[in-house]
């Protein structure tokens, strides 16, 4: 959905900077704020519906009208222009901020929980094909979108945001209303310490391991490597003068390839766990972006890349998936993604707009997108083999044991599985 925002800040006068700040930015900012404080809460939420289940439900509602608001902002900016004061581009694009801001705000929430929901309820040992059927049935969807709708979407962007709005809306309600969660223990007892309490014990016990602090420095640089490419390739395929309804079928045929290799990476990082998996990947991006922007010249070697960048990252994501499970503690799995996420957002906050105003400053040439995301790539990779090293030290595949966050003896019961 995010392509479709995107074009329609372009369309109404937002910078490379601006878009990269709403976009990427935006985000994460809000998300460094509420994830943290989310994901502690839920850790320690109990409740007839679960810890998690509670705030999706919230969130929902909000996200799906977020959509809607989004679908009718270039309507109200021409009213108010018209027959109050304003440009209607400067008005549509106040709206189109703020709603998707809304968005992001009930997205920040869904995202710091979902991963976690999945943590509670699947089994450890099923997570990568788990996650690689999931990620089949999203490839699937970006299919559909990207083949046939994309190329009307700054025309028909009303009907695809209400569809879209509707879709969330219905698929979140039933997950919500079908999914069990199992029976926890009862949390630590915060009763008498305040909020102070609470902050001090979140930062201490997520911050306080070197082990960790390598985990979150390696999926920083692993999130920065794709993100340039992620941010700006549809403007990149704009000033090449590529229609946007090829760009779509490229996004479509990286979304069919992706789908065919979906479970078998997921199978393999079961088998192989992802971490190992997911390191020579990084390495495999880097050539690529090197070779990218050097290489780009028209629209079929634009074609290529961008499928060789959507297919590689595709494959990172896919069998990372399952990394954070496999690396955190369990039964504080939630506080401890946030904590990754919290260093995650700063770097979006600060990056994005900078490649934005780099780009702005460059007359845009889009050519460095690719080797901004292969420096950061080689980065992820160095720290990474770091980590992997550290990795094996504390047992490896077979006997791996995380170092102490919340301690892992407190998860005493596990939800059946049946119950999914």
């Amino acid at each position: 959905m995010f392509q479709i925002v995107q074009l329609m800040f372009k369309r109404h006068g937002a910078s490379d900077m601006l878009n990269g700040f709403m976009i990427a930015s935006l985000p994460s900012a809000i998300g460094l704020f509420l994830g943290p404080i989310i994901s502690y809460r839920s850790d320690r939420c109990r409740s007839r519906l679960g810890r998690r289940i509670p705030y999706l439900l919230f969130t929902t509602p909000i996200a799906a009208g977020a959509m809607a608001g989004m679908a009718f902002s270039p309507m109200l900016g021409t009213w108010i222009s018209t027959h109050l004061c304003g440009s209607a581009d400067g008005v549509t694009l106040c709206f189109l901020g703020f709603f998707w801001a809304a968005f992001e705000f009930a997205s920040a929430i869904a995202g710091a929980l979902f991963g976690a929901l999945i943590n509670d309820v699947v089994p450890a040992k099923v997570l990568g094909r788990f996650y690689g059927l999931f990620r089949a049935i999203n490839l699937v969807a970006g299919i559909i979108f990207n083949y046939w709708l994309f190329g009307y979407a700054e025309v028909h962007y009303m009907t695809l945001f209400l569809s879209i709005g509707a879709l969330y809306a219905i698929g979140f309600f039933v997950m919500c209303l079908k999914v069990r969660e199992g029976k926890y223990p009862p949390p630590e007892d915060d009763a008498g310490h305040g909020g102070l309490y609470a902050i001090r014990s979140y930062f201490r016990e997520c911050y306080s391991n070197s082990y960790y602090l390598l985990v979150f420095a390696m999926l920083f640089f692993a999130g920065l490597a794709f993100a340039p490419v992620n941010s700006f390739c549809m403007f990149y395929a704009q000033s090449l003068e590529i229609p946007m309804k090829h760009y779509g079928r490229f996004l479509a045929i990286t979304y069919a390839i992706s789908l065919v290799l979906a479970y078998g990476i997921g199978f393999l990082a079961d088998r192989f766990h992802p971490l190992r998996l997911g390191l020579p990947v990084l390495g495999l991006y880097g050539v690529m972006g090197c070779v990218a922007g050097f290489w780009i010249r028209g629209e079929t070697s634009f074609g290529i890349a961008f499928v060789a960048h959507g297919v590689i990252s595709g494959t990172f994501f896919t069998a990372t998936a399952s990394l954070q499970q496999r690396l955190f503690p369990r039964a504080s799995f939630a506080q401890f993604s946030s904590a990754c996420g919290i260093v995650c957002s700063l770097g979006y906050i600060v990056f994005i707009p900078l490649v934005g105003r780099f780009l702005d400053w460059t007359g845009h040439k889009y050519h460095y997108i690719y080797w901004i995301g292969a420096i950061a790539a080689f980065l992820a990779l160095g720290t990474g083999l770091i980590v992997h090293r550290c990795f094996m030290r504390l047992g490896g595949p077979a006997h791996y044991e995380p170092p102490p966050g919340i301690p892992e003896n407190t998860w005493t019961t596990k939800p059946n599985p049946e119950e999914i």
